[in-house]
């Protein structure tokens, strides 16, 4: 199986077959084991019967009692034999499976990671759900193929062969029998993809908005919007579930006629049999052999349509993953040499300017204007903006991400102890006590260090759900602190802070960042008087720019922004402000268009 620090490997992404066969032969091995079992697991169900024949016709027609107890005692070694097989058989293709399981986990996790900031943009977190709650399970159930569909070609063959020896007609109706099977059950599978495709896209935009509702119910609340995505979700909601219907129906037909048809094949093999045995064309033990191998022959049938059912299921789920594994990450071709010490960063779309050591604040009324410019100077876009002088996407992604650091307010946080939260893994890399002290004393996040009950080592749960929404803020800004990147970009690190607090950031933020470049995106009257130069964003381009009081004093828009900022509520719990990620615009953002 996969180790857990393992490499997957490179996947096929030219179709979802192709990737399904790719699976199968990351582990060749164990997938050639598990045909192997399947086949002598099903080969010995069809020979059964050819034993019981010669049981009757040897021992008990004749009455000869050695033959009928050595054929039978061959019948119990057969039985106990491919009990054991069939036992051997499931586990290995158990693990078959769970190597598909997790290969395809790594693999799309993988490939989140490489598209990094990018991610958001090109694929919603419904999808990148739905893939990994349900379409990895699918991927891997599909690969029972690899073995009991493997046998059941085989014993189908044998149990053809078997009958041939008994009658031609018989076997002529097998042979054809099967054939007639799959062309009824065709056309339903090919249904089941179409209506099975169409159900994953909606389950994943309704998985979409159901995130979109969790994260910006607040913010919908105040802009009057809560109504109009509650109605929207309902309408999602009751398309998903009539879909969700019309693929049961599908479903249970394929079931209904994978139970239904062999039951009828075994019938219709059956009577033909029974009529060649009324007329002496064949013997008592034959007729028990014939009923035999066909009852054998119904498991081999029944998985050839399970296969086709998991297959089909199975397509479409790899076609998602393959989709997915497609989307190209954010390009990274520069080959240029960052510069060797503090240079100026500028965003020509807006006029932004960065200069070396200083505090700069960018104030806009509207959170995607500002979300553009961090992501521009961030280097999470391709952009126009310069690293002094020279152009940043020209630098590899590496280069300016070991100097460069955005700071979102809505970044993850991960579960662990609060000090490994903050400063990453322990260990000899990790960082001291002193330097941990220091960014959570910056951070105003001493108390929030006291009211836990084991301090820097209380178990922090996913995303800081145990925490309030300032106390998450604060310990994202100490972890952006303590990483002490030459240029930080802070995107809102205290809207969800009441203004004592804010303000004891603001004056000490200002003391750990002194002679490093630092860009503040906030609206904070108390962030934007410590800053040294303060850019007015409107329409996602500087209308004025320079010191707080001065823009004050000239600017009737920037008074009014500023001003709107300092009469809104100040809740701890509560965010409640522009979100901007490296990846785009922010909630706030993205609720206003919903509403739209």
């Amino acid at each position: 199986m996969i180790d857990a620090q393992g490499d997957p490997g490179t996947p096929d992404a030219r179709g979802g077959g192709r990737y399904l066969w790719w699976l199968v032969t990351r582990q060749p091995g164990r997938s050639a084991a598990g045909a192997v079992l399947g086949t002598v697991w099903m080969v010995l169900l069809a020979v059964t019967p050819y034993l019981m024949s010669r049981a009757v016709d040897d021992g008990l027609q004749r009455g000869d009692l050695g033959a009928l107890a050595g054929w039978s005692a061959v019948l119990l070694g057969v039985g106990a034999g491919n009990a054991w097989v069939g036992a051997v058989r499931h586990r290995v293709m158990t693990r078959v499976r769970m190597d598909a399981n997790f290969r395809t986990v790594k693999v799309v996790m993988g490939q989140a990671v490489r598209l990094g900031v990018v991610l958001p943009r090109r694929v919603g977190t419904g999808e990148v759900v739905t893939i990994g709650v349900g379409d990895v399970q699918t991927i891997a159930g599909s690969l029972t193929v690899v073995g009991p569909g493997v046998g059941a070609v085989v014993a189908y063959l044998v149990v053809a062969a078997l009958l041939l020896s008994v009658s031609p007609l018989l076997a002529a109706v097998v042979l054809l029998g099967v054939p007639v099977m799959v062309l009824v059950v065709g056309p339903l599978l090919n249904r089941l993809q179409g209506a099975e495709a169409e159900y994953r896209e909606r389950q994943s935009l309704l998985t979409a908005r159901i995130g979109d509702l969790a994260g910006g119910l607040r913010v919908l609340n105040g802009l009057g919007g809560k109504g109009l995505f509650a109605d929207a979700f309902r309408a999602d909601s009751e398309r998903l579930r009539a879909q969700g219907y019309r693929v049961g129906a599908v479903t249970s037909w394929v079931q209904a006629v994978g139970l239904g048809l062999p039951t009828l094949f075994l019938a219709a093999v059956t009577w033909p049999a029974a009529r060649l045995a009324a007329q002496g064309s064949i013997t008592v033990g034959e007729l028990v052999s014939v009923y035999g191998y066909v009852a054998a022959l119904v498991a081999p049938v029944a998985f050839f349509l399970e296969c086709g059912y998991q297959i089909s299921r199975g397509l479409v789920a790899a076609r998602r993953v393959v989709a997915f594994l497609r989307l190209a990450p954010l390009p990274d071709t520069g080959t240029a040499q960052p510069p060797a010490g503090p240079a100026e960063l500028y965003d020509p779309d807006s006029g932004v300017r960065l200069v070396p050591g200083l505090l700069t604040a960018l104030a806009g009324a509207r959170p995607a204007d500002t979300a553009a410019v961090v992501d521009r100077l961030g280097r999470c876009v391709e952009s126009a903006a310069t690293w002094g002088g020279a152009r940043l996407d020209a630098v590899p992604v590496a280069r300016v991400r070991e100097r460069i650091l955005v700071a979102d307010n809505e970044a993850d946080l991960f579960a662990g102890p609060l000090r490994e939260v903050i400063g990453g893994a322990a260990g000899a890399g990790g960082p001291g006590e002193g330097a941990l002290a220091r960014a959570v004393r910056a951070a105003a996040a001493e108390d929030v260090v006291r009211g836990l009950p084991r301090g820097l080592d209380e178990p922090i749960d996913a995303q800081g759900r145990n925490l309030s929404g300032g106390q998450r803020q604060r310990v994202r800004l100490a972890r952006a602190l303590l990483a002490d990147p030459e240029v930080l970009l802070a995107v809102e690190p205290t809207s969800a802070l009441d203004a004592h607090t804010e303000a004891v950031i603001a004056a000490r933020l200002r003391e750990v960042r002194s002679g490093r470049t630092t860009l503040l995106v906030t609206g904070s009257p108390l962030l934007l008087e410590r800053a040294d130069t303060v850019y007015h964003l409107v329409d996602g381009k500087v209308a004025a720019h320079g010191p707080h009081e001065r823009l004050l004093a000239g600017s009737p828009e920037y008074r009014a922004l500023v001003s709107r900022d300092d009469d809104g509520p100040d809740d701890p719990d509560d965010p409640g402000a522009p979100v901007a990620t490296c990846g785009g615009a922010g909630a706030e953002a993205d609720a206003e268009e919903a509403v739209r």
